[in-house]
């Protein structure tokens, strides 16, 4: 009998660890902006659910939150949370997101 619900595997959140493998650590909006330039496109609302399913399974965690002053359309604050690779994270460095990450370095 198979199991009800959704599976607990993600290509999105893999990927996502793949982007974080090379980066070493990141907030949802430039990780958003990244994944949508190597992988098919896809809205910010996925990445940030996937980063805090990742977070409850200890595929990420957090490196540390910062509140920075600006004037945003929202207010005059923005807080950005920084993701790092987790204990129970295994990315597979694929080869798009390393040959992304050689072209953008050089």
């Amino acid at each position: 009998m198979a199991k009800r619900g959704r599976p607990v595997r993600s290509e999105i959140r893999e990927n996502i660890a793949e982007i974080l493998y090379f980066k070493r650590k990141a907030f949802g909006y430039e990780l958003a902006k990244l994944y949508n330039q190597i992988f098919p496109k896809c809205t910010s609302r996925v990445i940030y659910y996937h980063l805090k399913k990742g977070e409850t399974l200890g595929e990420f965690k957090i490196h540390k939150i910062i509140k920075e002053d600006g004037n945003f359309s929202w207010g005059s604050t923005v807080e950005r949370i920084y993701y790092e690779l987790g204990e129970k994270a295994t990315p597979q460095i694929k080869d798009q997101v390393k040959e992304f990450f050689d072209k953008r370095d050089k």
